[in-house]
């Protein structure tokens, strides 16, 4: 889903560049509150994790490839206003050193990718997670909820940025269809590796899972003599 320079057109890129710098703002005020000395390494570790994930691609449909976007998982490990920098660094660094989307185009980039399915991806991770059981089992399946949803929302962002102000001959229609279509498949593969991801941090280290917190843990057999 990364958006090259000079598919979509100036004044909106610069549209776009506003919201991403808001984002990344109130991200920045955000974090304060949801990093401490436990968590601050956790942080590193998602953002490289969906760096280098975001580097590997999925096959999808008829010859099309996907990857991870990232923004429901770090906003889930991390919480929401971090989850927003992780992403925006790692569209920095990829299009700062690999060219994996254009630096005129960032601003377009960090608001689909790290804005939109944070805010998605989030915001139904806690819905779901409020209709369900209140343990820890719940949260890969809202995990999954969460992102399989934030991938096609992130599409339709950009297919509304690319309504306002596309720069190529290629209809609306077909872009709709195409990058709708593709990334509700990409969807799945997304939810899967955040469920999948979420899952393996919460059985070892479920107190690092911002998401978790405050959920009942799993009950744990313990010998008489053993103490915490």
């Amino acid at each position: 889903m990364h958006i090259p320079n000079g598919f979509i057109d100036g004044p909106v890129s610069a549209g776009a560049g506003v919201i991403a710098v808001a984002g990344v703002a109130v991200g920045l005020r955000g974090a304060r509150r949801e990093l401490d000395e436990r968590t601050a390494p956790l942080a590193g570790l998602v953002a490289a994790f969906v760096f280098a994930v975001q580097m590997l691609n999925f096959p999808v449909a008829g010859g099309t490839s996907g990857h991870l976007l990232g923004g429901t998982l770090a906003a889930i490990l991390v919480g929401p206003y971090t989850g927003v920098l992780c992403v925006a660094v790692v569209l920095l660094m990829q299009g700062l050193f690999f060219a994996d989307g254009g630096l005129t185009a960032l601003g377009l980039n960090i608001t689909i990718m790290g804005v939109v399915t944070v805010v998605v991806g989030y915001g139904l991770y806690r819905l779901t997670l409020g209709l369900l059981p209140a343990r820890h089992s719940s949260v890969p399946i809202a995990a999954f909820v969460g992102a399989l949803v934030s991938v096609p929302a992130a599409a339709c962002v950009f297919t509304l940025f690319y309504a306002i102000g596309g720069t190529t001959d290629v209809s609306i229609g077909k872009v709709a269809g195409a990058m709708i279509g593709v990334h509700v498949l990409i969807g799945i593969g997304e939810a899967i590796i955040t469920a999948a991801t979420v899952s393996s941090v919460l059985a070892v280290r479920p107190d690092l899972v911002h998401g978790a917190r405050g959920l009942a843990r799993p009950l744990e057999l313990r010998s008489a003599g053993e103490t915490r």
